[in-house]
């Protein structure tokens, strides 16, 4: 007998990524003795903490930074991974929801500007595979644009993830008052996700409106060194 989707809404799992591979974004922006290092990488949770130390050192030592950034980026990516393992063992909603997810980032000279759909129940979804066909399709030639989409939707995923433990927990509290309330999350850029049979209807197309073309369109553009150091310019200023 198939299971009523209601009901798959209500269903929770246990915490952990909506993707194939169950990995934490890490992002660390630090400033020490006037210099700064930022970075967004992916780390697996079930890696030994004594991995994190031997990262940061070998860190520091590559890219020649004071010896004082080694105990600053360790206990960020201790700090985040900690938050991370927080959630683990705790029920999250999952079922037939798809969510927003948008893009808006610079990497180097490369401008990129999307927004899609994402099937948050598919945990076979895999971002760096999207990212790499993304990049082929746009024919985008640098290669650090697309670990920064893949990591972009993955950081966007982890927060509805947190959201749909936090939902869960107050759905528990509250069963008695909100029996057979419908969980719906909320993204990180405050968009909800959308429920396909109510957004199209059971007859409806999914064909986009030619009026929704350009809202959904990717936009990517080479950027001038001029225009990249008056950006970098100006995200110094606000970082200070």
């Amino acid at each position: 007998m198939k299971t009523p989707i209601s009901s798959l809404y209500r269903n929770p799992v246990k915490f952990r990524m909506p993707t194939a591979e169950n990995l934490v974004p890490i992002r660390l922006d630090i400033e020490i003795e006037g210099q700064r290092y930022k970075d967004a990488f992916t780390w697996n949770p079930s890696d030994p903490d004594s991995e994190v130390v031997v990262f940061a050192k070998r860190t520091v030592k590559d890219l020649k930074l004071p010896p004082a950034f080694v105990t600053q980026i360790a206990q960020s990516i201790q700090s985040q991974l900690a938050e991370f393992r927080s959630y683990e063992g705790q029920d999250m909603y999952a079922g037939e929801k798809i969510v927003p997810i948008k893009l808006d980032l610079r990497v180097n000279h490369t401008l990129v500007k999307d927004q899609f759909l994402w099937d948050l129940n598919n945990f076979e979804s895999d971002p760096e595979e999207f990212a790499r066909i993304f990049c082929k399709d746009m024919a985008i030639e640098d290669p650090e644009v697309g670990p920064a989409i893949a990591f972009a939707i993955r950081e966007q995923l982890y927060e509805i993830a947190i959201q749909s433990v936090v939902s869960a927990r107050e759905s528990r509290m509250s069963k008695k008052g909100r029996r057979g309330a419908e969980y719906t999350p909320v993204s990180k850029g405050g968009a909800v996700a959308v429920d396909l049979v109510k957004l199209f209807g059971p007859k409806s197309s999914v064909v986009r409106k030619r009026k929704e073309w350009d809202v959904y369109e990717p936009i990517v553009d080479l950027l001038s060194n001029e225009e990249v150091d008056a950006l970098e310019a100006k995200e110094e200023r606000s970082f200070r």
